[in-house]
């Protein structure tokens, strides 16, 4: 094991190194103290570092220094592993790996907050946040105080208010779904939330803390304002150092808090590229660094790492086959990608979600619309629609391969005009085939491909309509209603189609974001099925053209 921990530590890529000191150094550390911390994992067990690259790490460094470990969340979700155990087998990983403490990001909630609570309790670490409230009390405890050679180190949490966006709002709501009980001191002014951190140092801080560690889930990004690391730290004193995720940066900073002192803050990136060490020294300094894995073989596997870590991960990934195989509804009628009369001339069959409705197409779109729980309606490109569902079993197997790029559930808010671009955008191509032809769900439409398309595409993505020339789409019904171009809606789907220009739909840029990254695509389907739709995919969608949504005109079909 030495030698191996000797070949790690040779390939760790040092990454800007910052420094600062602690607002009065306590005396008293024997050895430097070194705090290893993890951000926005994602489920990636065995990618980059890995779990196993982590421990290694651990055991090498604690043969000259004293060793924390802590997690500032988003560990659980973000793969299939996570998805299929409901975050389980992170847990039980991470107490293999002996975590100090860890908070909840924002994607900690994706399961239900019960699920959370659940997870929260099988853990052998504690969880932590200052501002989880639950009708206007802790849900977690605000901080945990660890104690090495006498000098008391206290860790407080915060978690992202931006996190009922992000996450499935109703997860916050009463049973009856009439208001909110859970909330995340989310005041626009950000001063409820500087007030909640604040509390929970001073209270640390007379506990007898002698260094104050914030874990945080803000990031850095403009979106979270006023309630990024900056704006914790500007507002408040008393802390230490701040590691931080949420916005998957790696950068590495030093700032002033309210009363003019040194704030070390630190990022560590996403899926175990980086892992996040801060350091304090015996005299008291305090720094921050990064040991990066920057090879295209994850560590485990090119240091063929065997320690316990990598015995949970191999252990978790057997289990997690055996979920994927499980039988997770059924289906009365088989769902289509593919023409079920219609050949090509080579006798190929004719892929027709990507040029009209289909009832798979019918089948995902409910499912965002569904799962969004209070939007207008729901678009989801064909492209991203790989699987036919059969008549018979449903396994969790073939729902991850039917999406199985984990694109999540977003919510925006787009005027009707909006909307009659997209459609526009999403038949251009037709009668020919397009990955970003939309499904949808909510709304119905007539579209005339005999007309020539209205769209001007710069760099192949949609530019403008022109409005000179006659436009196909017709007959555009929301909610049986005729769509008001001035009237606003809600529209679900992907963060790649609403967010990222996903297909060239630039419509969307600059669209007030509702929810963000809500569950992903996937598990969405799992979670529609075995809810709405009590496990069965039923005689709604008999039909292998749909259910009438998208009336193509001039065409025998």
């Amino acid at each position: 094991m030495k030698t191996i921990v000797s070949i790690i530590l040779t390939a760790l890529l040092l990454m800007g190194g910052i420094a600062g000191f602690a607002e009065e150094a306590a005396a008293g550390l024997q050895k430097d103290l070194v705090i290893l911390f993890t951000s926005d994992v994602h489920c990636a067990i065995d990618q980059g570092w890995g779990y196993a690259g982590l421990y290694a790490m651990k055991e090498g460094l604690s043969a000259k220094n004293h060793v924390l470990l802590v997690d500032n969340g988003d560990a659980i979700q973000g793969e299939p592993i996570g998805t299929m155990t409901k975050g389980k087998s992170l847990i039980n990983i991470m107490n293999v790996m002996g975590y100090d403490a860890a908070i909840p990001g924002n994607h900690e909630f994706d399961y239900t907050v019960q699920t959370l609570l659940d997870l929260a309790a099988a853990a052998n670490f504690p969880y932590l946040s200052c501002n989880f409230n639950k009708e206007g009390k802790l849900v977690f405890p605000a901080y945990v105080m660890k104690e090495v050679d006498g000098v008391k180190i206290g860790f407080v949490g915060v978690t992202t208010p931006t996190t009922p966006m992000t996450a499935t709002p109703t997860y916050f709501m009463n049973e009856e779904r009439t208001e909110f009980i859970y909330d995340f001191m989310q005041d626009e002014t950000g001063e409820k939330l500087y007030a909640a951190v604040q509390k929970a140092v001073d209270e640390v801080r007379a506990a007898g803390a002698d260094y104050v560690i914030v874990l945080g889930h803000l990031g850095n990004e403009a979106e979270c304002q006023p309630w990024t690391y900056a704006d914790v730290i500007s507002h408040t004193n008393g802390i230490d150092a701040f590691l931080d995720g949420h916005s998957h940066d790696l950068d590495q900073v030093v700032m002033k808090n309210k009363d003019g002192k040194t704030v070390v803050r630190s990022g560590c990136g996403t899926k175990f590229e980086d892992i996040g060490a801060l350091t304090i020294t015996k005299d008291g300094q305090i720094s921050s660094k990064l040991y990066t894995w920057n090879q295209d073989i994850p560590a485990p596997e090119l240091l063929n790492l065997q320690n316990p870590a990598s015995e949970a991960v191999h252990a978790e990934a057997d289990e997690l086959n055996k979920k994927l195989d499980e039988v997770v509804a059924m289906s009365t009628v088989d769902m289509m990608l593919f023409d079920p009369v219609a050949k090509m001339e080579d006798g190929r069959p004719v892929r027709i979600i990507r040029s009209t409705e289909t009832n798979l197409g019918d089948f995902c779109a409910d499912a965002y619309l569904n799962q969004a729980g209070n939007a207008d309606i729901a678009f989801i490109n064909a492209g991203g629609i790989r699987k036919e569902i059969k008549k018979g079993d449903v396994t969790r197997r073939d729902l991850l391969t039917l999406h199985p790029y984990g694109n999540y559930l977003t919510v925006v808010r787009v005027t009707g005009q909006q909307v009659l671009d997209a459609l526009e955008w999403s038949v251009h191509s037709m009668p020919g085939m397009s990955g970003g032809f939309l499904q949808v769900a909510g709304m119905t439409f007539e579209v005339d491909p005999t007309i020539p398309t209205p769209c001007v595409e710069k760099d192949s993505i949609f530019d403008h309509v022109d409005e000179t020339m006659e436009r196909r789409v017709r007959n555009v019904l929301i909610g049986g209603k005729p769509i008001d171009p001035n009237e606003h809606y809600r529209l679900a789907g992907t963060d790649n189609l609403l967010l990222k220009i996903g297909d060239g739909y630039t419509m969307f840029q600059g669209a007030e974001v509702l929810q963000k990254e809500v569950k992903l695509d996937n598990q969405m389907l799992i979670d529609y099925i075995t809810g709405p739709l009590n496990g069965v995919i039923g005689e709604q969608y008999a039909d292998p053209y749909g259910q009438g949504r998208i009336v193509v005109a001039n065409s025998a079909k």
